[in-house]
């Protein structure tokens, strides 16, 4: 057995199998020019020690040889190294040797002797070309095994792997959640404590604001708005006066009727030094804008701005009712106390005035679970229109909210002219109440 090869790599590695060394020697020869390595053995048993030892890409093997010919070194060659390719030499008297070498070894490619040395070539860069591609083949089917292994062993886990992911995102967002809940009930109470302080000042009233708080949130759910701003509501409430911080005591739980001149410019400041203090807080911008309006009324006679109507916020005109109904009962807004019960008629008497109808009737349906309209049955007058006999239908108040008149007082003629009086020296047209029934009185009293 010898075999040659180039410096450089060599283009295959073929294997030249015949008793004949003449025909070797031509095969070494004409293989050689084109860079192939070539091994030869003479015989059936030498090739298959070679094919022990080296890797071969195609064998050429002789028809006819001694002890073992070319069908049967073919066939065995077939059976142990499948990956290399097989051609015959062979002559044109072994036909049926051939037939049989080819099917029983698989031969690739049969040569005829003698051969031309152009189509051997031919043959033997055919056969190495199938060659490569049947590695690249084998190579590619092994990679898409392996991809497909590694597909089959990702969607075996993959729903696992989404379910443990999606655990760990939902106890993360759940985390998260309980985090921010603790932040804004942390953030709620804050403002409860400082509604408290608040109300430590002397004269104050201990939990007005949130009497306050509590009403408007629930007018303002009554009326359709959203959590948000029912809450928005309910924290103007808590902090409704925490403008008046600045205040001396003397001006803290003063009522409101009986502040004068300078006192009064100051008192009628704290909305807006209120909505000042709160605004550097995005969460209290809105209930900031709240507490700056909620003293304003729906007919402009309010303060600090005289807005009037649906210009006012309606957070803060709901603030205005809840915030009078409660300063009614504690002698804060006039200089009498009233009741519960009082104090709502009074509110509701005022609505269209003071107050937006629509959150008076939201207030008074919570407060007496019936419509304002069908509890007041009364008609609107001014003064010169009035005549003695005819009831107040409801609390006449002064443009600063003192109590003039109380509901249900019968007009006199002297009363007619004290408030004709009145009316002239405040400027100030006044709007009165009159029961329906009483509107036509005939009568007059002294």
């Amino acid at each position: 057995m010898t075999a040659t090869m180039r410096s450089d790599e060599p283009a295959g590695t073929i294997l030249c199998v015949d008793d004949e060394p003449n025909i070797l020697a031509s095969l070494r020869r004409l293989f050689r020019r084109e860079n192939y390595k070539v091994l030869c053995a003479g015989s059936a048993a030498a090739g298959w020690a070679v094919l022990e030892e080296e890797h071969v890409d195609i064998v050429i093997s002789d028809m006819q040889m001694p002890e073992v010919n070319g069908t049967e070194f073919l066939e065995r060659v077939r059976q142990r190294w499948p990956g290399t390719l097989r051609l015959l030499l062979t002559g044109h008297a072994d036909h049926e040797a051939t037939i049989g070498a080819i099917n029983r070894g698989e031969v690739y490619r049969y040569i005829t002797k003698p051969w031309n040395e152009e189509a051997i070539l031919l043959v033997v860069r055919d056969a190495l070309e199938r060659q490569a591609l049947q590695r690249e083949k084998e190579r590619l089917e092994e990679l898409t095994k392996q991809q497909n292994d590694q597909l089959r062993d990702l969607n075996a886990t993959l729903e696992q792997r989404v379910r443990d992911r999606t655990a760990e995102l939902s106890s993360a967002q759940k985390s998260l959640q309980a985090s921010h809940e603790r932040l804004k009930t942390n953030f709620l109470t804050l403002i409860k404590v400082l509604s408290g302080l608040v109300e430590t000042r002397g004269g104050a009233v201990p939990g007005h604001g949130r009497r306050i708080a509590d009403l408007g949130r629930r007018i303002a759910l009554r009326m359709g708005l959203s959590a948000r701003e029912a809450q928005d509501v309910f924290v103007a409430g808590l902090l409704h006066e925490i403008g008046k911080t600045g205040f001396p005591d003397t001006l803290i739980g003063v009522p409101e009727s009986v502040l004068k001149g300078d006192h009064l410019g100051q008192y009628r400041k704290y909305p807006h030094l209120g909505e000042q203090l709160l605004m550097p807080l995005e969460e209290l911008r809105e209930p900031a804008r709240i507490i700056r309006a909620h003293r304003e009324r729906f007919d402009g006679a309010g303060f600090p701005e005289g807005v009037a109507g649906f210009d006012i916020p309606l957070g803060a005109r709901i603030l205005a009712v809840a915030h009078d109904f409660e300063a009614l009962q504690q002698g804060v807004l006039v200089q009498r106390r009233t009741d519960a019960a009082a104090a709502t008629e009074l509110v509701a008497e005022s609505r269209g005035k003071r107050y937006d109808p629509a959150v008076v009737e939201a207030f008074y349906d919570i407060r007496t679970g019936r419509s304002v309209a069908e509890e007041i049955a009364d008609v609107v007058m001014g003064v010169a229109q009035l005549k003695p006999g005819m009831v107040l239908s409801r609390d006449l108040l002064s443009a600063d909210g003192a109590l003039l008149l109380s509901a249900d007082h019968v007009l006199s003629d002297r009363m007619l002219k004290q408030l004709a009086e009145f009316e002239r020296r405040s400027g100030t047209p006044l709007q009165l109440f009159v029961k329906s029934g009483t509107a036509d009185a005939p009568h007059s009293h002294p």
